[in-house]
């Protein structure tokens, strides 16, 4: 963390405190675990998950048993044939590398920064989609090509992601984040090509494609398609003891002409009937000629 001149605090990305994030209860902002002491995260959850399956990897290959992580590897056609476990397990076959361990501090580093941001929930919510994509997407590649998957996914794309979220924070030999997404994905893509390895190139873009898509749509830039089918109205029927139209406007009629005599009435007590004008005239005649008439139709 770095102090400016005006006290407001910056970690080593150059970003702002978790003040300005999108998690605003405390209980998505609270440790998944403490650990001896240390508060364990999200991202350092995700991170000791994957140490133990490295440790148990290294162990089963270490003891001649690898045909026990041939259980736990993604095959498309195993998969089709209902050994859905695999989509989940295929991550937890991971031998000892360099890569892994590269892998290992950008969930630590770049997770870390989107868990502040967003909270853990929708953190989570974006890990869970990175490890799922790829193994459902090369299940249903497998109803033609035979597709094959083991050890951890994902990591890069969190760094994707976090270069969406905060594209101008400042990376190594002061790159830019967005710059150097764009660079190392072209790099990737041109080596994935150059060897003919069609599953890390597919791997690649489906899941930098969909941090790049998660972020944008918490940030609000992008709206899920909303479908609208025409439903069918339902067919209006004449109850049996409802009136008629033309006996509803006779009622309506009656009763404007109630309210319009009410007013002339209240119009004569308060001024006399020297205030009414000679159309008002004609219209109290008339409804005194239609009231003496009911009057005589009733005798």
């Amino acid at each position: 963390m770095s102090l400016l001149a005006d006290g407001r605090r910056f970690d080593q990305f150059g970003l702002p405190p978790i003040m300005n994030s999108y998690a605003d209860t405390n209980d998505d902002q609270q440790p998944v675990m403490w650990l001896r002491g240390y508060p364990v995260y999200a991202a350092h959850f995700i991170v000791l998950v994957f140490v133990a399956s490295m440790i148990a990897t290294t162990i089963v290959l270490a003891g001649n048993f690898g045909g026990i992580l041939s259980w736990a590897t993604f095959q498309s056609s195993d998969v089709l044939k209902g050994q859905v476990w695999r989509v989940i397990t295929y991550g937890l076959v991971n031998p000892p590398s360099f890569n892994f361990a590269i892998d290992m501090v950008m969930i630590v580093w770049f997770g870390r920064e989107l868990e502040k941001f967003f909270g853990r929930r929708v953190f989570l919510g974006l890990y869970t989609g990175l490890y799922l994509l790829t193994p459902l997407l090369f299940t249903l590649l497998g109803l033609r090509w035979s597709m094959a998957l083991a050890g951890e996914t994902g990591a890069f794309a969190l760094f994707v992601a976090f270069a969406t979220l905060y594209p101008d924070a400042m990376m190594m030999f002061n790159i830019l984040a967005k710059w150097a997404a764009v660079v190392l994905v072209s790099i990737f893509s041109l080596i994935y090509l150059a060897n003919h390895n069609w599953i890390e190139l597919i791997s690649l873009w489906v899941t930098t494609a969909y941090a790049y898509c998660f972020v944008r749509f918490q940030q609000g830039r992008f709206t899920l398609p909303s479908f609208s089918f025409n439903q069918r109205k339902p067919k209006l029927r004449v109850l049996p003891d409802l009136q008629k139209d033309e006996t509803i406007s006779i009622n309506l009629a009656k009763d404007d002409s109630m309210a319009e005599m009410d007013a002339l009435l209240d119009k004569i007590a308060r001024s006399g009937m020297s205030s009414l004008t000679t159309k008002e005239r004609s219209k109290l005649a008339k409804a005194r000629e239609e009231l003496m008439q009911k009057k005589t139709e009733r005798s």
